[in-house]
């Protein structure tokens, strides 16, 4: 558990990818491996209710991706690049194993040699992990401004499944640890984060939260690289089941260090994987589907992104305005999950 009285998310952005992958697309490409197996067209996006998701061009390195929503950060910013005391790349995709992604972004964005750099990956839950790191060192006095960046890629996942899946002899049993790479996306996102008595405007603030962990479930989903490209297989069923379940342990003890209820937030924004998880976890936690704001159908599984991503969209869009409160609810392979406390 943990709590903030300063901390303030001073700017929020994100890069939009430039091609965009229906479901339809996708499945189009699977076609001979959907007629073998006669597999119904559209099944993909009626089982996930994700219609398109996006891409950057062949080559694009998360560190190129993230340093773009830092620039868009910084240009929303009362700081500049020169302010920024340290910078935390919190991506599941990297340029390499070294030097440290936020190497790159550090030289990309012109940030000065006191400022400090380092990689926090944490699958899913990266970014989320960053705002509570940030968040103790802000507090604590170590460092006064953090810019938090993450940049994920996960063209070179779908190019890899869409080659498994047509090259071999599946079956209906033998697809489904695939399935759940057709619903990655691409994007990223940037934050700078300060005290609250740094900022000139009303900002979000991040009040507190809770974290939980079921390591029991680390074999569910498990990511690799392949060569230049990305492997990953996931039971997705059993990673359902287990993520609900995590959750509602979480929520409750989010709900007894907080002091909210199902009814305080006004927004529930979660780590976005599709239409039945949303669901799942709406119902399992006992919260009002209106409540829901999502970018799964736009923007698939985006990583790290999709949470940060969609409260991005939800202030955009004015799904949430000025003292509006949001529960942040992020779950990661692991199995790891944070819940955060938001008030705009």
């Amino acid at each position: 558990m943990f709590s903030f009285s300063q901390l303030a998310i001073e700017s929020l952005a994100y890069a939009e990818p430039p091609e965009v992958w229906t479901s339809d697309d996708i499945e189009a490409r699977l076609a001979p491996l959907y007629e073998r197996l006669k597999l119904p067209a559209g099944r993909l996006e009626l089982m996930t209710g994700i219609r398109e998701r996006r891409f950057w061009p062949l080559g694009h390195r998360p560190s190129a991706a993230s340093a773009e929503a830092g620039k868009k950060a910084l240009a929303q910013s009362k700081f500049g690049p020169g302010d920024i005391d340290l910078v935390i790349h919190c991506a599941v995709c990297r340029d390499r194993l070294e030097p440290a992604t936020a190497a790159a972004v550090h030289h990309e964005l012109g940030l000065g040699q006191h400022c400090q750099l380092f990689d926090l990956s944490n699958a899913c839950l990266g970014f989320i992990n960053g705002l509570m790191v940030a968040g103790g060192l802000i507090e604590s006095g170590q460092v006064r401004r953090v810019l938090l960046v993450s940049g994920e890629n996960g063209r070179p996942l779908i190019e890899r499944t869409l080659r498994v899946l047509l090259e071999g002899e599946h079956t209906r049993k033998s697809v489904k640890p695939y399935f759940a790479n057709l619903t990655i996306g691409a994007g990223a996102v940037a934050a700078v984060l300060c005290r609250a008595e740094e900022t000139d405007a009303p900002c979000p603030r991040i009040i507190g939260g809770v974290t939980g962990s079921d390591s029991t479930a680390n074999q569910l989903c498990q990511g690799d690289s392949a060569g230049g490209e990305l492997d990953m297989q996931t039971d997705s069923e059993a990673l359902l089941a287990a993520g609900v379940g995590l959750a509602q342990q979480t929520w409750t003890r989010f709900q007894d260090h907080t002091g909210w209820t199902t009814d305080t937030p006004d927004r529930v924004i979660c780590h976005q994987v599709g239409r039945r998880h949303q669901r799942a976890l709406f119902e399992g936690l006992g919260l009002a589907l209106d409540k829901d704001f999502s970018t799964f159908e736009e923007w698939g599984n985006v990583g790290s992104v999709s949470l940060p991503l969609t409260l991005a969209k939800a202030r955009e869009t004015g799904a949430l305005t000025t003292g509006s409160k949001a529960a942040l609810l992020g779950i990661g392979s692991g199995l790891v999950c944070a819940m955060l406390a938001l008030e705009c």
